[in-house]
């Protein structure tokens, strides 16, 4: 009885010792899985002739995707939008928020230093509490979530973000059809401070309204029908 005992104690032991390796070939296997998934998936940054572009996402509400448009004119006004760090550099690797984070040299916030990002100048703490909510396409390898911070999801992201009246305690695209584009601006400029009634307007500020309607106008001619 006791040497049978002591058999399965040391079968116990041996299971025990392949635990380890089993779990690092498992880690390695899903990391490699990760990676190759994720590369096969992953888009060149889209670069445009102008700096006012389309949106990469297809699809829809025209008001809502003509704000998208309208906040990255003035948060990231750039050829390649998508790839922009706060103070103009770009990146390559959007498989994930880049976290840089930029000092910055003017303004009320100078010294300080910030991770915005993108098109439409994310910080990493939005990013990552926002993209749990929205994106569309999250990859899971074991107990981790990656985000990928590819242009499609930016756009898809902050659409149903700016879409999820909860938030922000309003219709957003209600009030753009009642063309209330004042108080939608001022509605979110405590999250994009450019947007003329925040802390940090800049030379775009002013031409938002001008600018909204241009891509409304453009948007609504897209979709070759207006939104009842």
């Amino acid at each position: 009885m006791r040497r049978s005992s002591t058999l399965k104690t040391l079968r116990l032991k041996g299971a025990e010792k392949l635990i380890i390796p089993i779990a690092a070939l498992l880690g390695f296997v899903y990391l490699f899985q990760w990676y190759i998934t994720g590369n096969l998936h992953k888009r060149p940054e889209p670069i445009f002739q102008v700096r006012q572009p389309p949106l990469v996402m297809k699809g829809g509400n025209p008001h809502i995707r003509a704000l998208m448009r309208t906040i990255s004119a003035s948060e990231a006004s750039s050829k390649r939008p998508y790839s922009i760090l706060y103070g103009g550099k770009h990146v390559q690797d959007l498989s994930r928020h880049p976290e840089i984070c930029v000092t910055i040299v003017n303004g009320p916030n100078k010294g300080n230093c910030s991770t915005a990002a993108g098109r439409y100048q994310l910080i990493n703490t939005t990013w990552y509490q926002i993209a749990p909510k929205y994106h569309p396409q999250p990859m899971k390898l074991m107990f981790w979530t990656s985000y990928s911070f590819e242009a499609r999801y930016q756009d898809q992201v902050v659409y149903r973000w700016l879409k999820d009246s909860r938030v922000w305690r309003a219709d957003i695209n209600q009030l753009l059809r009642q063309g209330k584009l004042k108080k939608v601006l001022q509605l979110l400029s405590p999250t994009w401070t450019s947007l003329g009634y925040g802390i940090e307007t800049n030379s775009i500020s002013s031409s938002l309204p001008r600018i909204y309607q241009k891509m409304l106008r453009e948007e609504l001619k897209n979709t070759k029908k207006q939104i009842p």
